[in-house]
């Protein structure tokens, strides 16, 4: 299993939101490089990458800030990238700047044709973010849920070439109260796409738990604020989840 520390980007900052709420954000870091950087020194081979200003504008909106990630990073570990993707050209845009892959969250639910046609065009380097509020996809950085259950729009891309699930439970999102993980597992065993869980990660005892679960589609999970917080340590955490 891989840990994957987010930067999340807000007016070019590191934030964290509480619940998915702009107005609830707290700037952690205002050099995303060097923040990536000491990501690497950590052990990560991932970084994690949300665009949050792009999520709700629907397009890129923190190109420089990732550009500092792409650069800090240098090869030394791989980037995936979620917020505002929604055409070819910026998958492609995104994929040319060094991102390793890209994430797409809102048009996964509103056109799931172009989340295969996509992985057929950039095939291994294209996930899927699905956010849930009460078991239901919520899109538009969070804004709108809509009437369709998790599992029943994993199960569309089944056979599309998907390199993993992202699956966040927003009300444990920047909570620090600890993870959604039965629901992250049985939606790792309804599928056969690897799933990353995210959303409320924020001590040893839930990575501890995490690697406890041994579901073989449970590929690993995403942890921000914690990091942050100084309440997990990326070390350490990366220990327990390759060991």
């Amino acid at each position: 299993m891989n840990l994957y520390p987010a930067i999340d980007l807000k007016d070019g900052n590191c934030v964290r939101l509480l619940r998915g709420e702009m107005d609830a954000a707290t700037v952690f870091n205002d050099n995303p490089g060097a923040q990536a950087q000491q990501f690497v020194q950590d052990g990560c081979e991932w970084v994690h990458i949300v665009d949050l200003n792009g999520a709700f504008e629907g397009k890129p909106a923190n190109a420089d800030a990732v550009m500092q990630i792409v650069t800090a990073v240098d090869g030394k570990a791989q980037t995936q990238l979620g917020g505002g993707i929604r055409t070819f050209e910026t998958i492609q845009y995104w994929l040319d700047a060094g991102i390793s892959r890209v994430i797409l969250g809102t048009i996964a639910l509103r056109d799931p044709d172009f989340v295969i046609e996509a992985c057929k065009r950039f095939p291994g380097q294209v996930a899927v973010g699905i956010d849930a509020r009460d078991g239901y996809v919520a899109v538009e950085g969070w804004a709108e849920v809509s009437d369709m259950k998790v599992l029943d729009l994993a199960l569309k891309f089944e056979d599309a070439g998907v390199a993993a699930i992202i699956f966040t439970d927003i009300s444990k999102d920047g909570a620090m109260e600890g993870p959604n993980l039965q629901a992250t597992v049985e939606l790792a065993k309804a599928i056969s796409t690897p799933v990353i869980l995210s959303g409320g990660v924020s001590s040893m005892a839930d990575i501890e738990a995490i690697k406890a679960a041994e579901v073989p589609g449970l590929d690993g999970a995403i942890s921000g604020r914690a990091i942050y917080d100084g309440k997990l340590n990326v070390a350490d955490a990366m220990k327990v989840l390759k060991g």
